[in-house]
């Protein structure tokens, strides 16, 4: 009866060359590009957190997926909790590096105000994951975002640049007085963040594809003239 077991073992083992690699002594080939290690380790984990949320992600899979071991990823992030805390820093911080560098700090107001909301839609448009990992992170009160490195500081950045962005537009009696830099964040967030969070639901109880090209590029502009009008003061 051991002969069995025995062959059986070794065709296990064949079946599966990513896990014989892993028990080697020796580190993976790519773990001498630490920096590409951890971005890549980074990406699959958002897509497991993403779509399993946290409890229902494994730190197993998302090591068989890149090639490394649990133990290379607590190295890098020193636990799960820690992993999903850098995933979510990351997604933030991808977002708030694309509002600054979308030029809507200087030039006309009323432009930059339309590419930030028009830009801000796209983002969230193409980054579905980032969605589902708010959605995620609520579901569990928001037990980590607090945890993320330098959340606060990104936070206030943001407000800050729609106060100048504000102001300019006051000064140039474009805009009104009245309105909060952070209800101004809140009602774009809102606005961008339902296409996609809402898109299997609305699509399914209106049969319409909310998340075709066409619906996506109507959706866009209307979000943009909702905010606009909002804005600006009425002639």
């Amino acid at each position: 009866m051991a002969r069995p077991t025995t062959l059986s073992s070794a065709a296990a083992k064949l079946a599966r060359p990513a896990s014989r690699k892993k028990a080697s002594s020796s580190p993976p080939k790519r773990a001498n590009d630490p920096d590409r290690t951890r971005a890549d380790i980074l990406e699959v984990a958002a897509a497991h957190f993403a779509s399993h949320g946290f409890s229902g992600s494994r730190v197993d899979e998302i090591a068989a997926e890149t090639n490394t071991s649990k133990r290379m990823i607590y190295y890098y992030f020193g636990s799960k909790e820690g992993l999903y805390r850098e995933v979510l820093g990351r997604r933030y911080n991808e977002i708030r590096v694309l509002e600054k560098a979308s030029g809507f700090e200087h030039g006309d107001p009323e432009v930059a105000l339309a590419t930030l909301v028009g830009g801000t839609f796209d983002y969230h448009q193409t980054h579905s994951d980032f969605v589902r990992l708010v959605m995620v992170e609520n579901i569990h009160r928001g037990e980590n975002i607090g945890e993320v490195p330098g959340i606060d500081s990104r936070a206030d950045s943001v407000l800050d640049v729609l106060r100048k962005l504000l102001d300019r537009g006051i000064a140039a009696g474009l805009f009104r007085a009245d309105i909060d830099p952070f209800q101004l964040h809140m009602s774009i967030s809102a606005l961008c963040f339902y296409n996609v969070s809402n898109r299997h639901t609305l699509s399914r109880i209106f049969s319409r594809d909310v998340a075709s090209p066409e619906m996506e590029a109507i959706r866009r502009a209307n979000v943009i003239e909702m905010i606009m009008r909002w804005v600006k003061i009425a002639p």
